[in-house]
């Protein structure tokens, strides 16, 4: 009965939130996540996870790590860790991620590579993807993504990101398969403090998704942040700390049919 009635519930949470929740198709970062989500732009070793094209555009080795507290319930927490490995021929990338609880719960490794060619920065990247809910079995896929960066001027940037292009199932005795998710979007730096995003989100069997961010340093080491996005409904917050190696982020948002979440981010600098 217990694991009838969460499976339940799980179900329920899907339909509500689906794209903001699994390891999968979520935003990893509290950076992101505190610019209501947008995934495609900003240039740290979460973007492994976000759009793996970007990924060259950090300047110096990073290493991350991150966790998602949802709702007030353990079942919807995320840990992960991403690592951006720079080197002169490219950016090798690194994810790890966990998603759920005891009953139900999915896992993520990965492995990638982004390079600059000009003002074009793209990527590749192959997952190992886990489902695994007690007492219904376990389900393993691998998946392929793509994702890149145009830069069209010192201030304009267009970028876009393919998840699962090979269109994996759940599992191989499965027919349901995981989500097929197009992103597309621009990214505007109003002078030296300002960072403006506007994404859209097209599951190629659910609605679109619209995300938009700022990002606003005030001064050379504290930013603040905010963000909406839709279906559903939502509005984040955040605060990034930046000194030396050393960064710290939060973000807090509200989903209007769930309630709040909260984001804490670790990201250091491992020099190049």
């Amino acid at each position: 009965m217990r694991q009838f009635l969460f499976l339940c519930f799980w179900i329920w949470t899907l339909s509500e939130s689906f794209a903001q929740t699994d390891p999968l198709t979520q935003a990893h970062g509290a950076r992101s996540q505190g610019m209501g989500n947008t995934k495609l732009f900003l240039p740290d070793s979460w973007t492994y996870f976000n759009n793996v094209g970007a990924l060259d555009r950090i300047g110096e080795t990073q290493i991350s790590a991150g966790f998602d507290s949802r709702f007030g319930i353990p079942e919807l927490s995320t840990v992960g860790l991403g690592l951006g490995w720079k080197n002169d021929f490219g950016t090798i990338g690194l994810g790890i991620s966990r998603f759920g609880g005891k009953l139900f719960n999915q896992q993520l490794l990965g492995v990638g590579f982004s390079n600059t060619l000009g003002i074009v920065s793209l990527g590749a990247k192959v997952d190992w993807f886990q489902t695994q809910m007690e007492g219904f079995g376990t389900g393993n896929a691998f998946i392929f993504s793509l994702g890149g960066i145009a830069e069209l001027g010192p201030r304009f940037f267009l970028g876009a990101n393919f998840s699962n292009l090979n269109r994996a199932k759940l599992s191989q005795t499965s027919e349901q398969r995981l989500p097929t998710v197009v992103q597309m979007g621009f990214s505007y730096l109003s002078g030296e403090s300002v960072r403006i995003i506007a994404e859209i989100e097209k599951d190629i069997e659910l609605n679109p998704i619209i995300r938009a961010g700022i990002e606003y340093r005030v001064q050379e080491w504290i930013f603040l942040r905010t963000g909406i996005s839709s279906n559903p409904a939502r509005v984040s917050f955040g605060l990034g700390l930046r000194k030396d190696h050393f960064g710290f982020d939060y973000a807090y948002g509200q989903n209007t049919a769930l309630g709040r979440t909260h984001h804490l981010s670790l990201v250091m600098k491992l020099g190049k």
